[in-house]
């Protein structure tokens, strides 16, 4: 089983440079594991590596979708996992850094999508009933077909309903019954995990604060009015990125800068709460973690001892 480096934490830890790092150490290209530095035009809103905190290190899966676009995690894993196995072709160690859990969890475990696709007739038939008939109707649909799915699931999760049905009358498989096969496969990659974070919450907030005022400086505002420009739709997924969506309101005249800003500093700690849960439940995670400033000199001779010690290098 091949293996990968994967460099993991809430946001604002510096996952980036203790990436690139790892990676100048290791002889390892970079994978992004961000399912919003995606898409172009969008650098300075999702913290994208520049060309001077990449050291010359390649960078896989920044900035290579269009705004419009709508990427699930099954094409992310397609594309990304593509880029992993070029990496080791040539003899080098993909580092996947990023905080998208759902999106690294898929990519290790070379999870099995059941079919469907988000231009399907399926599901333009389902989406097309979901606006007439509404969710309760075809979650009563779902009860009957997989009744363990649809206990999870609440009215306003009209995404997952669709979903569910989608799997069933396109393969006559439950989505339950095929969640459960794809657990009982081994994972595709063998992977060693550095998580970053800090030992007190308040200085992890405190870090966050500071992230978003660095980006509404480095022109957070001009980089959502040029997606404005560029005819964006703003129903597709890039809006809903963080930062977007509440500088979107300023660009439309109904918020002020400032309440942007409060709101964007509440979504990104909220964030970050998510992704320590999220973080919390893999055991094989090696966690370095900073005290009020992050010391990465400290940092990375941990994390490199700990990864010669597993057999890496």
């Amino acid at each position: 089983m091949a293996r990968v480096l994967c460099v993991v934490g809430p946001t604002a830890t510096g996952k980036t440079k203790m990436g690139v790092a790892l990676a100048h150490r290791f002889n390892g290209e970079v994978v992004s594991v961000d399912s919003m530095q995606l898409y172009r035009g969008m650098e300075v809103g999702t913290a994208a590596p520049t060309a001077q905190e990449t050291e010359g290190i390649p960078h896989h899966m920044v900035g290579i979708a269009d705004p419009a676009e709508n990427w699930s995690v099954a094409k992310y894993v397609a594309e990304a996992d593509r880029c992993v196995q070029d990496i080791l072709s040539r003899g080098k160690l993909p580092v996947l850094v990023g905080g998208t859990g759902l999106y690294l969890d898929a990519l290790i475990r070379g999870t099995d999508f059941a079919a469907g696709e988000q231009d399907g007739e399926t599901r333009r038939r389902l989406q097309q009933r979901m606006e007439a008939e509404g969710a309760k109707a075809l979650l009563a649909e779902l009860h009957t077909i997989d009744p363990r799915a649809a206990e999870k699931l609440h009215l306003k999760d009209e995404k997952r309903i669709i979903r569910a049905l989608e799997v069933y009358y396109e393969t006559g498989q439950t989505i339950t019954e095929h969640d459960a096969e794809t657990k009982l496969h081994p994972p595709r990659y063998e992977a060693l995990y550095i998580g970053l974070d800090f030992e007190n919450r308040d200085d992890l907030r405190s870090r966050i604060d500071r992230r978003v005022d660095v980006m509404v400086e480095q022109g957070l505002l001009q980089e959502v009015r040029q997606l404005l420009a560029s005819d964006a739709d703003r129903c597709a997924t890039a809006w809903q990125a963080i930062g977007y969506k509440q500088f979107l309101a300023v660009a439309d005249g109904t918020a002020t800068v400032d309440e942007a800003v409060e709101e964007v500093k509440l979504r990104s700690r909220q964030y970050a709460k998510r992704q320590l849960t999220w973080l919390r439940r893999n055991e094989n995670i090696f966690w370095v973690r900073w005290e009020k400033e992050p010391n990465f000199p400290a940092g990375f001779q941990k994390a490199t001892e700990y990864l010669l010690q597993n057999g890496l290098g």
